[in-house]
Formats: C-alpha cells, structure tokens, sequence
C-alpha cells in the first residue's frame, strides 16, 4: 500500500485503480511510474529538484511536497494526516503539473531498422505511422503497427487513452510488401512473430500445469499477468524458473526472447518474502493484493479513511458468485435465462447469444432444417470451479471477433456444470441426443480443463463432436478452431445441399408426373362419364321414342277401329269420294258419305300415320286448310263432295 500512496501523493491522482494501472504497467517500480506521470523532460519536479528516489518519494507522500536537495529535514512541512495524504501538492503546482504535456519514449523496429520516437501522449496512432512513413518509406495503408499491450488499434485512437509507459516498444509488420534479400533475417523474426508458442508453466505450489498458447507477438509481462490470472500470484510476487538470459526484460516478445520453438517450460511460485504472512489467507480470484515490489511492509488501508474492499471498489459479497446455474431446475429454458442473466452480469452483454430452450430444441434448431439454413452447434460447459473460467469468458467469450463470429454460423448452447446435479443432468441429455461416447468424453475432463466448448455437426444418421475447445487457449486459436470446424461443416453442408436439391428435383419431377397422371385419369373419368351419360341419354330417348311411337300406334289403331265403315258406290247416299296424297307421294283413298263429319276424315288419315296435330290437309285448287275449318261441319258443308284430292302437309 506504501506504493500506492506514494503515486497518489506524488501525482495528485485521484483514481486508485487508475494509481494500480500505472504501477502494474511499471511492475510496481514506484520511481518509474512516477517519472512515467511527471516526466523529466518536462516535469515541474525534475526542474526543481532532480529525478525522485524511492526514500524522496516516500517523504512526499508523508510531508506532502518533494524537498529540495539542499533544504533539511526539519525545513520540511510537517507530515499531513492520512486523509490529505492523497492531495498533498496544492493547487497552483497541480496546475502547473498538468499544463506540462507527457511525453512518451517508442522504439520501434522494421526488419533491418530502429527508429526512436518521442511524441505527446495526446498524439494519435495515425501521427506514428505518419512519421514512420517518412522515415522508413512505407506506406501508412500498407503499414500495421504492432505490440501494443491492449491488443490492435485504430488509427484514430489516442496514446493517452492506452496508459502507455514512458518506454514502449512497437514493431512494424507488411505483409502486402515482398521482403528483399537484405531482409531476410528480419523476416524471419516477422514469420516468428506470428508463430504460436506452447508454454508449459509448472506452479510448484499446487502442483499443477498450464499448457497456455500464445502468439509470438506476445511480451513477457502479458504472460505473467495472464499466468496471474491462473494462479492469483501477482505479477511483483512472481519467481520464475526456466526463462532464457536472453529474456531480460518484460516488454520482449516471446519471438525475441530466445525461448525454445514450439515448446518451452517453465515454472512459477509465489516470491517468499516477510510481508507474505500478513496477506489474507483467501483472495478473490479477480482481486491481487497491492505491495510494492521491494517488499515493504504491508499498512493498514484504513490509512486512507476507507476499508480494504473499497479501496478496490468491491465488498466481500463479489467474492462469492452467485451460481451461473440454479441446481436442480425443472425447465432447461428457465435455467438458460438464469445463465444467460448472470453471465451478463458477470462478463458484461457483449456475448454470444445463448439459445434459450432444450439441448434438444438447440439440436432441432441447428441439424433438422433446410440444408442451406443449417449451423453448427457450440455447447458451452461452465465450471465455477476452474481457476480458467474467468479468463476464457472474459478474453475469449465476449472477443467482439468470437462474439460475431459464433453469431452467425452457430446455435450456441450453454450449461453450468459447477454443481454435480446439473453435470449429471447433463450427461444425461447428452447420452440421449449424442450418444454414450460423447458423455463419456465430457466425464474424462478433469475440472481444472474446463471451461469446453463442444463443436457438433449434424449428420445424417448420428451428430458428430468435431472440437472439444478446453479453457487454456487464446482467442486467436480459438479463432482458428472455430473456422476450422467451420470448412469441415461447409464441405459437409455442400454436400448435403446437393443432395438436398437432387432430391427436391427428383420429387418435383415425381410430383409432376403424378400430377399429369391424376389430371389423365380425371380427363378419362370425365369422359366416361360424359359418354355414359350420352348413352344413357340415347337409351332414355329411345325409350321415349319407342314410347312416343307405341302410344301413336296405339291411338291409331284406336282411330282406325273407331271409323265408320267405308261405304258401298251402289248405296243410294250420297258419297264423297276423296283422294288424299302424303308427303311421300303417295296416295289414300276413301269413300266417306256426304253427311260425314270432318273430325271423321281427320281420324282416317291420323290412322294412316299422320295425326291432326302435325299435319294440315290441303285442297289443291283454290288452296284451302281444311284442318281450320270446324270438325262438326260434313263434308257436303266443307265442298269436299262429290270427289276431291287433297294432299298433306307438316305442320311448321
């Protein structure tokens, strides 16, 4: 904590965990991190007073200013509570302080060259790599500035926002522009930067490995403040073993540092030192201790006028998560949501979208669709109890890169398997969706392997576990597992589409042909029926004209039976003698007495085929209808006497 004040007094800085950033950027060096915030080329205190020690340092901060050389110690202010311990410039220096620009010291290589810069911290990215466009001749578009301690950045991104040291170290990288022959060692050190190395770090205390990828880009300090993640060692109180000479300082990456190519082992422990028995017996996973790196005695915070946990802006209760999981719930999707939930809470809603429902559902969603709307599946397993898991959900999960990249070509599914009920509930569903040998894979993890990431593709008659991912990677090969599952599931999915739409052709062509089939035999049935329908038709008017004619004959003969017998020439009534011919040219002839009723000539020639009500009887001169003039009337009436032909005509 001595450190801690020191910076606070010295620097005016309000902020303890901005005061613990500049510290842990300096590997707790207290006069670096000093001369880092008020730098000596233009610091107010340089000017005056030289360059801080550790002792002057902590004089200020116990008496409030920097004494000059030659003042004594009774000349000195007296010592300030602890309370103005965190002010104890006044206000015109502070002033003065901060009108005084930070400078920053870069060194940065490209292949064969080094070039040095010295720029403001209130520069961009963009002002380097104009400058080293001029001074090396490359191109700022061809031009990626690497070694950064927070990953890549943008152009437009200012140092002071990066709480950059006064020494840094940068490389320039162009791979679009074709090395020469006086370049070839340089890129190889390029080619080595891109390499991944396996570390195999042994803590010695728990007995237990870490086998940790990184990039060769990666610096010294970045591993041992992931290494203090994993083993909740900070950084000031880690004792390294294994690391070559060369590796003399932390800013080298792995590429320079003269480690072994692809594996190198190390191991680490806790740096014995007497302040470690005043150290709590329990740390928070995501909490380091604060000492200084000379190994002073720990003070009390209450120095400050705050409890230790406020000193880092948690209380006790952020050691102890609650569960991502609830054990022993009834419904998967009310867990997933209790998950999803807590992980946000956790790690922040910059994360994939977890499927709210069924491992079965998940499966359903990602395998038995259309060929072309098919993904893959991601099953996330959590483990509380991993010293990994708070690494890989920070740094891996919620990458924005994996974040994207998991949202759109997977169904991502996830399940807390802290507790042994929900582990055991899972095995469960994974033996009865996947199978016995993917469960059986899930148990051989031990718990320090997790968290996993479990990649299934979908085949046709079982699903396939591509990728078990386990917890110690990078987000670069997690990357690059994830794509490569995702080729394996795209060849497949080629497939699957071709045989999809061969198979879609070939029932369409079916469908068609049973198509024109039904519509054939609708065409035959209709024109059955219709023919049944015309012979039943004729049968049914052949009916009636039988009928038709049968009743004709009948009346006929009725009519000729009823008709008065033709009478004899020699009887001495008068007769009329008639002569009739048909439309087909022949004739009937008959003798009727003159007293004779028409309705008695009609009868005899409706006897003979042609009824009264289709033919008309016609006399040929004058022409005259006979079938107008009234029945009753006798034939001497009608003037049809003593003979006259008459012919017959259809009636219209």
């Amino acid at each position: 904590f001595r450190s801690l004040r020191c910076l606070c007094a010295c620097t005016g800085i309000d902020n303890i965990a901005e005061a613990i950033t500049l510290l842990e950027l300096n590997n707790w060096d207290l006069v670096a991190a000093i001369n880092g915030v008020i730098p000596q080329e233009n610091g107010i205190l340089q000017s005056m007073y030289g360059p801080l020690s550790h002792s002057e340092a902590a004089d200020a901060a116990a008496g409030g200013a920097v004494p000059p050389p030659s003042s004594s110690s009774s000349s000195s202010s007296p010592p300030s509570s602890s309370a103005s311990a965190f002010c104890p410039l006044n206000s015109s220096s502070r002033h003065i302080v901060e009108r005084q620009p930070r400078m920053l010291n870069f060194r940065v290589e490209y292949r064969q060259r080094t070039v040095e810069l010295v720029l403001e911290e209130g520069s961009t990215v963009g002002e380097i790599k104009q400058i080293l466009e001029t001074e090396l001749g490359v191109p700022v578009s061809k031009m990626q500035l690497k070694g950064w301690k927070s990953g890549d950045v943008s152009d437009s991104t200012v140092l002071r926002s990066l709480h950059l040291p006064k020494n840094n170290s940068l490389y320039v990288l162009t791979p679009d522009i074709a090395p020469t022959a006086s370049t070839s060692k340089n890129s190889a050190l390029q080619e080595s930067l891109n390499q991944n190395f396996l570390l195999v770090i042994s803590h010695r205390e728990t007995q237990r490995d870490y086998n940790l990828n990184f990039p060769g880009s990666r610096t010294i300090q970045e591993v041992k403040r992931n290494v203090s993640d994993l083993t909740n060692i900070p950084v000031r109180h880690q004792q390294w073993e294994g690391w070559p000479a060369s590796a003399s300082d932390d800013s080298m990456t792995l590429a320079l540092s003269g480690i072994s190519y692809p594996c190198h082992h190390l191991s680490v422990c806790r740096r014995s030192s007497p302040a470690n028995a005043q150290e709590p017996t329990e740390e928070c996973a995501d909490v380091h201790m604060i000492s200084d790196s000379e190994g002073d005695d720990y003070e009390d915070a209450s120095e400050f006028g705050v409890d230790d946990t406020e000193m880092f802006g948690m209380g006790s209760s952020s050691c102890r998560k609650s569960p991502m999981m609830p054990e022993n719930s009834e419904n998967e999707a009310d867990a997933l949501l209790h998950f999803t939930a807590e992980f946000s809470s956790r790690y922040g809603e910059t994360h994939p979208m977890f499927f709210i429902g069924s491992l079965e559902a998940a499966s359903q969603e990602a395998f038995y669709g259309k060929a072309r709307d098919r993904k893959l599946l991601a099953i996330y397993l959590h483990n509380d109890d991993s010293v990994l898991s708070n690494v890989f959900c920070s740094q891996m999960m919620c990458a924005d890169s994996i974040v994207s990249y998991l949202s759109q070509n997977f169904i991502t599914w996830a399940w807390d398997v802290t507790k042994e009920a929900n582990k055991a509930r899972l095995l469960t569903m994974c033996t009865r969706h996947f199978g016995s040998v993917v469960a059986q894979t899930i148990r051989t993890y031990k718990t320090d392997q997790f968290p996993l990431l479990l990649i299934v593709m979908g085949k046709r008659t079982s699903n396939e576990v591509l990728n078990v991912i386990q917890g110690n990677t990078t987000v670069d090969e997690l990357m690059m597992r994830l794509m490569g599952a995702m080729e394996i599931f795209t060849a497949q999915q080629q497939e699957d589409i071709k045989d999809e739409d061969e198979r879609e052709a070939r029932e369409m062509v079916k469908r068609e042909q049973d198509e024109a089939y039904r519509l054939s035999l609708e065409a035959d049935r209709k024109k059955r029926e219709a023919q049944e329908r015309e012979e039943a038709e004729q049968v049914r008017l052949e009916q009636m004209r039988k009928e038709q004619e049968e009743e004709k004959e009948a009346i006929r003969l009725s009519l000729e039976q009823a008709l008065p017998p033709e009478p004899n020439e020699e009887s001495g009534e008068q007769i009329s003698k008639l002569r009739i011919r048909t439309p087909s040219g022949e004739f009937l002839e008959r003798r009727f007495l003159g007293s004779c009723k028409l309705q008695v000539l009609f009868d005899f020639v409706a006897s003979k085929g042609y009824p009264f009500d289709e033919f008309k009887l016609l006399t040929t001169f004058p022409r005259r209808n006979i079938t107008q003039l009234e029945p009753g009337s006798t034939l001497l009436e009608a003037k049809l006497f003593p003979q006259e032909t008459l012919f017959l005509e259809a009636k219209e």
